[in-house]
């Protein structure tokens, strides 16, 4: 199966949708209550919740013969807003792959670090990727409590590989 890495369009909003909720759907049960997963899931169907980072941020999307697999995207360009796989996709690289290329992109537009808001899903990857633990956050979704941990990557050049290290935010 060739996979392709490539931008999100405007027209794959649908097909990111549907990752989105198979995503939590199927990766979220176990990590989180069923009252979590579901008022989480509905994130991805209810009209206005993901459109305006959608359309305002800027990513990428990996794209097997089957359709979209992963995505991920920035919003606003320092932040991580979005980092999704189908859960019969996962654990393929396509997380590592995304994040790699977003970093990338982020240098160029002359970001020095990164930050987000990670799930109990995604915290493990970023971690092992070098992003480091900030602060515990809580919040509500659709009337359900969360917590989610806000993380923090410094975005290091190759010039800068032997250099001193910045402090996250705090």
């Amino acid at each position: 199966m060739a996979l392709r890495l490539r931008p999100i369009t405007p027209a794959d909003h649908g097909a990111l949708r549907a990752v989105y909720q198979h995503a939590v759907a199927s990766q979220a049960p176990g990590l989180y209550s069923d009252a979590q997963v579901a008022a989480w899931s509905a994130v991805a169907v209810l009209p206005g919740l993901l459109d305006g980072v959608l359309a305002a941020g800027e990513g990428l999307l990996i794209e097997g013969d089957d359709g979209v697999e992963a995505f991920a995207l920035l919003h606003p360009p320092h932040r991580l807003a979005l980092l999704y796989c189908r859960g019969d996709r996962n654990r393929r690289g396509h997380g590592t792959r995304l994040l790699g290329a977003l970093e990338g992109l982020a240098r160029q537009r002359g970001q020095t670090h990164l930050v987000t808001e990670a799930s109990l899903i995604s915290r493990p990857l970023l971690e092992r990727l070098g992003w480091r633990w900030v602060a515990l956050e809580r919040l509500t979704i659709g009337g359900v409590p969360f917590e989610r941990h806000r993380l923090w990557r410094e975005l290091r050049s190759e010039a800068m590989a032997d250099g001193p290290t910045a402090t996250p935010p705090g």
